[in-house]
């Protein structure tokens, strides 16, 4: 994700209106991007929300991990 201004805010704010709960969160800043791996708790389909994810214009990519575990990491 890229490193900009309420950046972060917008990810947890879509999370949260696609209906899942953040139960854990780590973010590392590397210069210019924002790794953030998230365990995310929701009854909704995980595509959804990768969809939604991937329309933001500061999310680089969103990998999927077994267990609803969604992480967005720079390219």
């Amino acid at each position: 994700m890229a490193h900009e201004a309420a950046a972060l805010e917008r990810l947890c704010q879509v999370v949260r209106i696609r209906g899942f709960r953040i139960s854990r969160m780590n973010m590392e800043s590397t210069g210019e991007h924002l790794d953030i791996a998230l365990t995310l708790e929701g009854s909704r389909p995980i595509a959804m929300l990768q969809s939604q994810l991937e329309k933001l214009h500061t999310v680089a990519s969103v990998d999927l991990e077994t267990g609803a575990r969604v992480q967005s990491c720079s390219a």
